[in-house]
């Protein structure tokens, strides 16, 4: 067993608002003894003198990483807000370094603090850091009833989600406006996410919100309504999508490739079922992968990675996936690609309009196994004063693995 035991030459401190004040006794030691101390201008405004050497930690935050590795033998403390690991820095920076070389003192994280305020429970709330992310990120968890703690950037930040929230159909939903805390510059302020927000917010902020209004919310389960998605006709329409995201099955942290994806709904849904899932889209048509990336950032997914291009010649440089959705442009040459190429026990799922693609799906099923489906459907419709079923394209689905 390795020895976890040895000396780090980093610590890295949880901060707040409080500064030293809010400290133990082991990180102010730390504090004491570095010889370099790195924080945000923020933090650095609250520390005493030190006897180490204090620099500010550059924007964009990449930026000093190759600085705070540049340091590595010496005594060194960076100071990180909150809870290191908490939507916090200290999962990039321990991302370049061997567990041995660091260790962390964590203060209470801003989400900790805000449910301490406004007596929510913790494990019940969703808590999303958005400081460097897509607002559009929240959409998937606007729903009624449910609490958020969302970390923002800033008072302008607060003011665009206060936007989106409305734009969305929920302008009702109460906002908590939760200020410096735990500092001298603490400030709680709420009001309705319709309302106009007030313009002297102070960083850092966190936002609790109370999701109330009419929606429409995005279902938990699969095959959204179509009208979620933007599209040109070239989308894989509800009932099959909710077969097809059955079919693939996502898995926590498993990777899809969406293969001619049009706007992209097959990939995005994927997304939405678990937040370490991943996704690259290729499609052939540039407006249509534009499409797919509105898609997926209008719905919260933007961790879609749209790729532009015919497959296979496109399939080359990406990482192998776990699992391959054939949605168009299903080809001999394609699936010769794919059965050279991924690894063994790589699920595939194809789905079939054409003839001459359903003969194609049925030649390699025969061949290479698997379970081949065909879905009649309809949909019923009006028929001048009666009702009648409007029959759909039967879709024809592959399902196995490589």
């Amino acid at each position: 067993m390795a020895d976890t035991q040895a000396t780090p030459w980093l610590t890295l401190i949880g901060w707040g608002e409080s500064g030293i004040g809010a400290l133990s006794a082991a990180s102010r030691a730390a504090l004491d003894e570095a010889e370099v101390v790195f924080g945000a201008a923020r933090h650095l405004r609250l520390l005493p003198d030190l006897k180490g050497e204090v620099r500010c930690w550059p924007v964009p935050f990449a930026d000093g990483i190759p600085q705070l590795l540049a340091e590595r033998g010496r005594r060194v403390v960076m100071l990180v807000s909150g809870d290191p690991f908490c939507f916090g820095a200290g999962t990039t920076i321990t991302r370049y370094l061997a567990r041995e070389e660091w260790h962390a003192f964590p203060a209470p994280s801003t989400f900790g603090l805000a449910a301490a305020r406004l007596g929510w429970a913790l494990e019940k709330t969703v808590c999303l850091g958005l400081h460097a992310a897509p607002l559009q990120r929240a959409r998937p968890h606007m729903q009624p009833g449910q609490r958020l703690l969302i970390l923002v950037r800033d008072g302008q930040s607060v003011g665009m989600l206060a936007q989106l929230i409305s734009r969305w159909g929920f302008g009702r939903s109460q906002l908590h406006l939760l200020e410096a805390l735990d500092g001298a510059r603490e400030r709680w302020r709420q009001g309705m996410a319709e309302y106009t927000v007030p313009p002297d917010i102070q960083a850092p902020v966190i936002v609790g919100v109370e999701v109330d209004g009419d929606g429409p919310a995005i279902p938990m389960s699969s095959g959204w309504p179509d009208h979620f998605f933007e599209h040109d006709g070239q989308l894989t329409k509800q009932p099959i999508r909710a077969l097809t995201l059955s079919a693939l099955a996502p898995q926590a942290g498993q990777c899809l490739w969406d293969i001619g994806a049009g706007s992209g709904a097959i990939a995005i849904e994927w997304l939405a079922r678990h937040h370490l899932t991943q996704a690259v889209a290729f499609e052939q048509s540039s407006e249509r992968a534009a499409r797919a990336r509105r898609n997926a950032l209008a719905l919260g997914q933007d961790r879609l990675h749209v790729v532009e291009g015919r497959a296979p010649l496109t399939l080359d440089d990406q990482p192998l996936p776990d699992t391959v959705f054939i949605g168009g442009g299903v080809s001999e040459a394609l699936l010769n690609w794919l059965w050279t190429h991924l690894a063994e026990g790589t699920r595939v799922v194809a789905n079939a309009v054409s003839l001459e693609s359903e003969a194609l799906l049925s030649h390699w099923q025969r061949h290479n196994g698997g379970e081949l489906l065909r879905f009649d459907w309809a949909k019923a419709e009006t028929m001048g004063p009666r009702r009648g079923w409007k029959a759909r394209y039967p879709i024809v689905q592959w399902q196995t693995w490589r």
